[in-house]
């Protein structure tokens, strides 16, 4: 049975098509979700994708974490559920709680667009076995609010459990604490990062494929869940 991945739109969101397009290459099926619609449509993982949910007023993230989607989303990560958030969905999850820390405008005070070497340091997750551990990936990076911040004891703990699954390569793009560029809950069916696989999903129109191999994971957890 083909896997169905939903792709969620908030009033906002920029990069939910190319989501949508990278759980097709992936052999999933993309069912389209819409914020102000809390039933998930029977989904198997969700993906949050980036852009601007409800314009970033408040904080990026902070109106969106309260849609009826995302307390249908909290309920079913709580289940088990595999969740991926991108750029803004990483913001939307840390403010939904799914994931600690926050998300500040970055430390020098510009929009960063390039593409981004990240560091694997956790395989183990639903969204990263694809990935040798150390291997270093490239995909683009688009965000004015990127830093990764935490309190130090959550940086510890992070970091003690493993659950920092992506690092920044080379110069720290934002000024990212530990240079974090993603990071996973603790049973790691939960993944947020700041760059965009979705936009490295085919070397033809992306910096790589490298993107990939995040969404062929999620498939091969849902395949290890249904045996």
């Amino acid at each position: 049975m083909t896997a169905r991945i939903g792709v969620i739109t908030f009033p906002g969101t920029l990069d939910d098509v190319d989501a949508a397009r990278a759980v097709r290459y992936s052999g999933a099926e993309a069912v389209s979700l819409w914020h102000g619609d809390a039933d998930l449509h029977g989904v198997d993982a969700v993906v949050v994708p980036g852009g601007f949910s409800y314009g970033d007023y408040l904080r990026c993230g902070a109106i969106a974490r309260f849609a009826p989607v995302m307390t249908s989303v909290i309920d079913a990560a709580g289940k088990g559920m595999p969740v991926l958030g991108i750029c803004n969905g990483f913001q939307i999850l840390c403010e939904a709680g799914l994931l600690p820390g926050a998300l500040v405008r970055n430390d020098k005070l510009h929009f960063v667009c390039r593409d981004q070497w990240l560091r694997v340091e956790n395989n183990t997750t639903a969204w990263s076995t694809r990935y040798d551990s150390g291997a270093e990936v490239l995909v683009p990076l688009k965000s004015g609010e990127g830093s990764y911040m935490a309190e130090q004891s959550t940086l510890d703990r992070l970091e003690g459990d493993g659950r920092v699954v992506f690092r920044y390569v080379g110069e720290n793009p934002n000024g990212s604490r530990g240079d974090i560029a993603g990071i996973a809950s603790e049973n790691g069916r939960v993944v947020g990062l700041m760059p965009h696989p979705e936009h490295a999903i085919d070397a033809l129109t992306g910096p790589s494929d490298d993107g990939l191999g995040m969404f062929y994971s999620a498939l091969d957890a849902l395949s290890t869940v249904a045996a």
